[in-house]
């Protein structure tokens, strides 16, 4: 027996039949009304249904129609693809919501659910959909709304379907690209290493905006446009380069249970906050470097020096190898220190200092030992960097060292700043038992330790582990440096650091290039010899102790030469502050020319200015016309020779004669002006005249030279 086919729509409202034009019914829904009740369509069980909506009304199953308007909706339905409602892009969306539609969706289904409870109570479509809309304060349209959104959706999707759907973008793709040119100005602004504020560089692209006549979207919208198009790593990175991006994903965990004790070792330098006094008188902050073990995080040997160098880690790896054995693996820092050619020459990764063909075998590639180095600045590729924040955080607060911690920031250095050295003899004492308390502690909770000491843990790993120890011949090559040299050409002597070395088998090699491998703390000891091939030659004794006892000796005093050398030269820049090209530059600008050299006595003084008029005028603007005719006169007078000179003539006082005489009147006539004495007007006219003259500017300056006893 096959299954009845049905059409989609199985329930029917009279209007929709009225409308749907089928055999054998009405095309008037009071006529469909009539139909119905001739035929009973009301008294067949599960044929009819009160419908769900505004309006209300019964809902007439399609199996109550004529059988040809049955069979005309089956073959239209069949004519026409099926629409599914997709549940999964539903779903989907929904899940994409916020919380806060989330909360929305529930709230609506909640309404819709009481809804139905209260139709199917008995109650009225209209007037449950009107009785929940007041309870929840919202319109009866919303909730028929709601109610459309489930139509035909299974109850168990209804969640999905009556949520809000997610806003739309405001702005549309195409409108956005008018805004293209303005939006690529300023993410090129935006993004560049200086690391500019969004809003600076949005007002420069608004000034760049205003020239090009571009539209300009508002400063919210041009940052979320930013977002949305440059991922946020995109972003870091263009901004903040390459450590910025390794900022946005999580360091890289490490585990160290697959190791053992010694089989990997890593080292670095650390600066400790405390002002140390050593043994010369220097007062700096102390360097040390230290060989941590990689499985336990014990510290395995450490050195102190004034700066990191060569030197302190030979020693310090020679403590290591001396004390543990030889590792498999060295994780360095890449400093200048660690990538010496004592260490490392040979290493193919070693990419510090010139590398030449006749450079000794350094001492890690010769005991067979695997570098790697860790990244520039990237601490966190140094585990050794977490155990110096603690142990050097607490060696320098250490209450034996107060007055001496200097901070770790300049900005937050204490109030005791300075007040006190510590002598290097007590500050190591008390690194010793830093480290020893370092390494000892308990309660520690890397995935090796699980709660013991470093002690603990390694001494546990150590007593089983596969250790290699040197043998007396592979101790020579940490316990002393390395250099290249050259015998003499005729005696075959050596000579280093000032000290000369030879032994009578030197003689035989005479100019040969060949290794020498020292002790840097006993350079009298003697050296060992070898070729440049590694064929060791022989020992050969210090004969002449001229130099260094040891090689940090002769740094120490290289560095205080270079700081005497230094300070010299400040006091001697102190003694000549003005650079000779800056004399040479004055000489040449004060120089005088021929032509004002040969001046008048007037140019070469300089007139002093105690006032400055108000304008520019001449002491003929506003002269009494009596005392520009005595001025004239005298002019005309001064100007005669001698024998043509006429008498001088009485223009309301008595003119003297000589230049010398008019001088000390115009001097007289001056000082009674300003002692407020009776001056008459013929005077004060021909004084302001003869005060512009080059004869009163000329015994002016004599006077104020060489004073007026000297005058005449």
């Amino acid at each position: 027996m096959t299954t009845p086919v049905s059409p989609k729509q199985e329930w029917w409202s009279v209007a929709e039949l009225a409308a749907a034009r089928l055999p054998g019914i009405p095309g008037t829904a009071r006529g469909v009304t009539a139909k119905a009740d001739r035929e009973g369509w009301r008294d067949v069980p599960g044929a009819i249904k009160r419908k769900v909506g505004r309006g209300g009304g019964l809902l007439y199953h399609w199996s109550v129609l004529p059988l040809a308007a049955r069979t005309k909706l089956i073959k239209h339905d069949a004519s026409r693809p099926v629409e599914k409602l997709d549940r999964n892009s539903a779903w989907a969306a929904y899940a994409a919501l916020p919380q806060k539609s989330k909360d929305e969706a529930a709230r609506r289904l909640d309404a819709i659910t009481k809804v139905e409870l209260l139709h199917t109570s008995g109650a009225g479509h209209v007037h449950a959909v009107d009785t929940i809309a007041a309870e929840i304060g919202s319109s009866a349209r919303t909730i028929y709304n709601w109610i459309d959104l489930i139509a035909g959706v299974a109850p168990e999707d209804r969640l999905a379907f009556v949520a809000p759907k997610a806003p739309k973008k405001r702005t549309q793709q195409a409108d956005r690209a008018a805004y293209q040119p303005f939006m690529d100005w300023l993410k090129s602004a935006w993004l560049r290493p200086e690391r500019p504020t969004f809003a600076q560089c949005y007002r420069m692209a608004e000034r760049q905006a205003g020239q090009m006549g571009w539209p300009i979207p508002i400063e919210k919208t041009a940052k979320r446009w930013v977002d949305a198009e440059v991922l946020r790593t995109t972003q870091v990175y263009l901004r903040e380069g390459v450590n910025g991006l390794m900022r946005c994903y999580p360091a890289q965990i490490r585990d160290r249970s697959g190791l053992h004790a010694l089989e990997a070792v890593n080292a670095d330098c650390h600066k400790i906050d405390v002002f140390v006094e050593w043994p010369d008188g220097t007062i700096n902050r102390p360097q040390i470097v230290a060989f941590q073990d990689l499985y336990s995080g014990k510290f395995l040997s450490w050195r102190v020096d004034h700066d990191p160098n060569k030197v302190m880690v030979m020693a310090a790896f020679g403590e290591l190898v001396d004390n543990w054995g030889i590792p498999k693996r060295c994780l360095f820092d890449n400093g200048r220190e660690f990538a010496n050619k004592w260490m490392t020459a040979g290493a193919p990764t070693r990419f510090r200092f010139k590398v030449r063909e006749d450079d000794p075998i350094g001492v890690l590639p010769l005991l067979g030992i695997d570098m790697h180095w860790a990244n520039p600045g990237h601490g966190q590729a140094k585990p050794i960097e977490r155990a110096f924040r603690d142990l050097a955080s607490d060696v320098a607060k250490d209450v034996r060292f107060a007055g001496a911690y200097v901070g770790n920031r300049p900005d937050a250095k204490p109030e005791n700043y300075g007040s006190r050295a510590i002598k290097a003899a007590e500050f190591l004492e008390v690194l010793a038992e830093g480290i020893a308390e370092h390494n000892a502690r308990t309660g520690r909770r890397s995935d090796t330790a699980k709660g013991r000491s470093f002690d603990e843990t390694f001494a546990e790993s150590y007593a089983t582990a596969p250790i290699i120890k040197a043998t007396e011949e592979q101790r020579h090559l940490w316990l002393m440096g390395q250099a290249d040299g050259k015998l003499h050409k005729d005696s075959g002597k050596l000579t280093l650091h000032g000290n000369v070395y030879h032994c009578d088998w030197m003689s035989q090699e005479a100019g040969r290039k060949v290794i020498i491998r020292f002790d840097p703390e006993d350079l009298h000891s003697g050296v060992h010899l070898s070729a440049l091939d590694g064929q060791y030659l022989g020992f050969a004794e210090c004969q002449q102790k001229v130099g260094f006892f040891d090689l940090d000796g002769a740094r120490s005093t290289a560095r205080r030469n270079r700081q005497i050398v230094k300070a010299e030269k400040v006091l001697a820049e102190l003694q000549r502050p003005i650079p000779v090209e800056q004399l040479a530059a004055d000489m040449t600008n004060s120089a005088p020319s021929p032509s004002e050299a040969l001046a008048d006595l007037e140019a070469k003084v300089v007139k002093p200015v105690f006032r400055k008029p108000t304008a520019v005028t001449t002491f003929r603007d506003h002269m009494d016309p009596a005392a520009e005719r005595a001025q004239e006169a005298l002019i005309l007078q001064m100007s005669a020779s001698p024998s043509a000179r006429p008498e001088p003539q009485h223009i309301g006082f008595l003119v003297a004669d000589s230049p010398e005489e008019r001088f000390r009147q115009a001097e007289d006539i001056a000082q009674r002006q300003r002692q407020g004495k009776p001056v008459g007007e013929a005077e004060a006219g021909w004084l302001e005249g003869f005060l512009e003259h080059a004869e009163y500017k000329a015994y002016s300056a004599i006077f104020g030279d060489f004073g007026s006893n000297n005058a005449g």
